[in-house]
């Protein structure tokens, strides 16, 4: 099977067969996100955590950035955003939905015996470990919050 890394790779030359510049500008920037964080001790390759991480970052800032372009009325940018965001988000593993986010969490709850706010630090520590990549930090945060009051 191969790595998250190689797979962009593999991508990056299919992309440029097929003239896709969308595609190919997303996953450029993927690709020297990876690089850069590699470069910091020195290695070429990154483990497919890290590279889901990063992945994840960049969703997530192609998110914020639609956001406020859709907010200056700017649908050009926005959809600039939102086509390559598709892009990046087939690397990532599914989405779970509010509802399963919040049977694990549920879980989480019972299993460390958490029982109010003061327990939320915990919660939260257990629970973006289990759910990395899986579900956005703000729903964890406002269901873990919910559940705790």
């Amino acid at each position: 099977k191969m790595n998250i890394q190689d797979l962009i790779n593999s991508d990056i030359k299919k992309a440029m067969l097929a003239r896709d510049v969308e595609k190919l500008a997303a996953l450029r920037s993927v690709k020297s996100a990876f690089l850069l964080e590699a470069s910091k001790d020195g290695r070429s390759q990154i483990s497919d955590d890290i590279a889901l991480k990063i992945i994840s970052k960049l969703v997530k800032q192609r998110k914020d950035s639609a956001q406020i372009y859709n907010e200056q009325n700017r649908k050009d940018l926005e959809k600039d955003e939102i086509e390559q965001l598709k892009h990046l988000e087939l690397y990532l593993p599914k989405q779970l939905s509010e509802h399963e986010v919040e049977q694990i969490i549920d879980k989480i709850i019972v299993d460390c015996g958490a029982s109010s706010m003061k327990d939320m630090g915990m919660v939260m520590s257990i629970s973006s470990k289990q759910l990395s990549g899986k579900a956005d930090g703000k729903i964890i945060a406002g269901i873990v919050r919910k559940k705790l009051q």
